[in-house]
């Protein structure tokens, strides 16, 4: 990916929208995909799911590749 504000990120952000740790899983980060699906999916259980929800999109918007 380019980089901060790329249409990749923009893709990833939208993509971690509907589904958490998808916009990582896109930009090719495996792990922070599955943490970030796996606490989504546990937190939503006490309704505080969307903290992780918001903080996948955020982190997909922000990611600077390598």
């Amino acid at each position: 990916m380019a980089g901060q504000g790329s249409a990749g990120n923009v893709l990833a952000a939208l993509a971690s929208f509907f589904i958490p740790g998808l916009g990582q899983l896109l930009q090719g980060r495996i792990i922070m995909a599955a943490f970030m699906f796996v606490a989504a999916a546990m937190l939503w259980i006490f309704f505080l799911g969307w903290v992780i929800h918001l903080w996948s999109v955020i982190d997909a918007a922000r990611f600077k590749g390598r």
